[in-house]
């Protein structure tokens, strides 16, 4: 645990000066870890034994292993100290999640390479077996979604989310097979060991991922999104949107490629929604 979780865990058995001081570490973190003793303890009001007396209640040896201690945060980022105030009424919390979901496939929109789509829709087309992976909640998605969109092409496709289960696959792929792996971060280094084993087998590799990342880097072609989060922690990322919208023109690319099999995989599953579920064919395929 950082020491400023653990500052936010203790604060309510705090003493009011140690209280002081903690207010000023968890609302003020630039003026904290940069000040002196001295300058901590005049804006808390204190003495500097007091400040003295607060860090090795923290397990910190002396003020100065704090700032260290404190100094090893920063990395979290300051968004997640305070994440400011916004309007949290329903119109405005529906018009931020809106534009920035607009603005979002706005961005991806513009940055589009279409000529690399095409090159992996014709992958995904002639492959013999389409595996694709993710992890955590997001990329899980987007692999479950790519298997939503793909088997009804015709289209053998199966979707892991398991590392362990990704690793066997990627070992068993054959040449004729394409994996297709999606990480937001492009931190994921037990897909790029997927990718790695998968190449090493000769099957293609895509990854669906930010530039410049590893998870790119370890693929024969890589699709990729690089958009701005902002700092509202609350919300839930914008960024998703971009990658549903490349599922979406992946899909329709490859359907393309396939067009008779995918006329006729699509009529046969309409016929049974037609027939079991809607009574006619107005409705959406199977969503």
């Amino acid at each position: 645990m950082d020491i400023l979780a653990r500052i936010q865990n203790e604060q309510d058995q705090f003493s009011q000066s140690e209280k002081r001081i903690a207010e000023i570490l968890l609302n003020d973190f630039d003026f904290a870890v940069n000040a002196s003793i001295v300058e901590l303890a005049e804006r808390a009001e204190v003495s500097p034994p007091t400040v003295t007396r607060f860090c090795r209640r923290l397990n910190c040896q002396n003020y100065a292993d704090f700032k260290i201690q404190l100094a090893k945060t920063m990395f979290v980022g300051a968004r997640y100290l305070n994440p400011g105030t916004r309007s949290t009424a329903p119109a405005d919390v529906a018009e931020d999640i809106v534009t920035k979901a607009q603005n979002a496939l706005y961005l991806f929109h513009h940055a589009f390479k279409p000529e690399q789509a095409q090159v992996v829709a014709e992958t995904l087309s002639r492959s013999g077996m389409i595996y694709a992976f993710g992890s955590g909640g997001n990329s899980s998605m987007i692999a479950q979604e790519l298997q939503n969109r793909l088997f009804r092409l015709g289209l053998r496709v199966s979707a892991c989310t398991d590392h362990h289960m990704q690793m066997m696959i990627a070992a068993a792929a054959r040449p004729e097979d394409t994996i297709i792996g999606s990480s937001f971060s492009g931190r994921n280094m037990e897909l790029v060991r997927a990718f790695t084993l998968a190449r090493e087998a000769g099957a293609t590799t895509v990854a669906l991922s930010q530039s410049d990342s590893a998870v790119a880097a370890a693929a024969d072609h890589a699709l990729t999104i690089d958009l701005p989060e902002g700092d509202n922690i609350f919300r839930p990322t914008s960024t998703r949107f971009a990658y549903l919208a490349l599922v979406d023109i992946l899909a329709n690319l490859t359907a393309y490629q396939n067009r008779a099999q995918a006329t006729v995989t699509l009529r046969h599953i309409k016929h049974q929604l037609v027939a079991h579920r809607d009574g006619d064919d107005r409705q959406l395929l199977g969503d």
